[in-house]
C-alpha cells in the first residue's frame, strides 16, 4: 500500500510516515493542499490521509478538487473538527472516511487498509500474469497453486511488474512505482530486489519470467519465461 499523508504538522506527519513504514507500507507527505493535488494526480496512491486545517486551500476544498480532477483514490479525513456539519462537509466533498483527533494509530492503519481494499475491489481483487497470481489487498503471491512468501518491498515491485506485463520498465519507473519519494537512490537497489524476487518466484519453478533487458531495464514475461 502506498499512502499520501497531507498534514502540515511536521511532527504528526513524521509519526504517520514512520507508522506506515513500520507496517511495511510506503508513505509520501504533502504539507499543503496544493501539493496534494499534483502529487495525487501523478502517483497511483492506494489511500490518502487528509488533514482539514491546512495552509492555503483546506482539506475539504482539496478533497473536492481531487474528485473534480478525476482522482478516485480513497480519502480518509483526519481532523480535530469533529462536529456533525464538519463530518458532512468532508463526506460530501468526496472523503470516504473520517477520523477525529486524537486517534489511535492502530485504528487509523486498520481504516486505511479497509479503504485500500475497497479501491482494489473496484480495480481487481487479483492480478494474474502467466502462472503468477497476487492479491494486492492481502499481499499474497502464488506461482501456480503454490503460495510464495516475498518481502513487502518485493511484493510492491512485483505488483508494478504485474500491472504492466511484457512491458520493459526502466529503473526510474520501478523506483517510482515501488518506493516512496524518500527512497535511497542507490544504483543497485533495484537489482538487489529483483535478484531476491527471482529466487522466490522463478528459480524454484525452473522459470525465468523476470527478464533483464540490457541497457534499458526489466520486464515480466507473460509466458513465464519458458
Amino acid at each position: 500500500m502506498r499512502v499520501l499523508v497531507v498534514e502540515d504538522q511536521v511532527r504528526l506527519a513524521g509519526l504517520l510516515r514512520r507508522a506506515l513504514r513500520g507496517a511495511g507500507e510506503a508513505a509520501d507527505v504533502a504539507v499543503k493542499g496544493e501539493d496534494a493535488l499534483w502529487m495525487a494526480a501523478s502517483t497511483p496512491y492506494d489511500a490518502i490521509v487528509m488533514d482539514v486545517m491546512l495552509p492555503g486551500i483546506d482539506g475539504f476544498e482539496t478533497c473536492r478538487r481531487l474528485r473534480e480532477d478525476g482522482v478516485t483514490t480513497p480519502i480518509l479525513v483526519l481532523t480535530a473538527r469533529d462536529s456533525l456539519p464538519d463530518r458532512i462537509a468532508g463526506l460530501d466533498g468526496g472523503a470516504d472516511d473520517y477520523v477525529a483527533k486524537p486517534f489511535e494509530l492502530s485504528e487509523l492503519l486498520a481504516r486505511l487498509r479497509a479503504l485500500a481494499r475497497r479501491g482494489e475491489v473496484r480495480r481487481s481483487p487479483t492480478l494474474e500474469v502467466g502462472t503468477l497470481r497476487i492479491e494486492p489487498a492481502t499481499r499474497k503471491v502464488w506461482r501456480g497453486e503454490t503460495e510464495v512468501e516475498v518481502s513487502s518491498k518485493g511484493f510492491a515491485l512485483l505488483e508494478v511488474f504485474m500491472r504492466s506485463p511484457d512491458v520493459v520498465l526502466d529503473r526510474l519507473e520501478l523506483l517510482e512505482g515501488a518506493w516512496d519519494n524518500s527512497y535511497e537512490n542507490r544504483s543497485n537497489v533495484i537489482a538487489v530486489h529483483i535478484h531476491q524476487l527471482r529466487d522466490k518466484v522463478d528459480k524454484p519453478f525452473g522459470l525465468g519470467s523476470i527478464e533483464t533487458v540490457r541497457g534499458i531495464g526489466y520486464r515480466l514475461r507473460s509466458d513465464d519465461g519458458k
